[in-house]
């Protein structure tokens, strides 16, 4: 599979689950049919700037830290192009269909965006939908988003 999907899917795992060691992020991506290696792992790690961080179980887990003013990196913008099938609104809702297994990570990448006056985000497995207080305003994160997309 594409390395995109699989930083995709990297990025959608450690948002659902607290992965504490390459070992346990490895066993995930296997049980999800990647196939890798390790040095495959640790090249993911660095180039999606993975930390890990004290989670509320007492345990570490790994992470993305950024901070609201950081750029959106063209790693994650490019994962965010692969994975997404189509940008649609209805009323004041966008519902964006993903590549199976992607809607997670597809969600965490809008989140890290910022869109104006965004309420809420939700996903399953291939869906991500965004909520918005106005039909305008999902009118306008379509066209940004389909932006994106080029």
């Amino acid at each position: 599979m594409a390395r995109s999907a699989r930083q995709s899917k990297i990025l959608e795992l450690i948002s659902t689950k607290e992965i504490e060691t390459q070992d346990e992020l490895a066993r995930e991506l296997k049980n999800a049919n990647f196939d890798i290696t390790q040095a495959t792992i640790s090249r993911d790690i660095k180039e999606l700037g993975l930390t890990k961080i004290l989670s509320t179980s007492g345990k570490y887990k790994y992470a993305i830290i950024g901070s609201d003013e950081q750029q959106i990196s063209n790693k994650y913008v490019s994962i965010f192009r692969e994975a997404v099938i189509s940008v649609k609104s209805a009323l004041n809702l966008v519902v964006i269909k993903t590549i199976k297994g992607l809607g997670a990570g597809v969600c965490s990448f809008i989140d890290k965006l910022n869109l104006t006056e965004l309420v809420g985000a939700v996903n399953g497995d291939d869906t991500v939908m965004l909520i918005f207080p106005s039909a305008s305003l999902s009118s306008d994160a379509v066209v940004a988003l389909n932006d994106m997309l080029g």
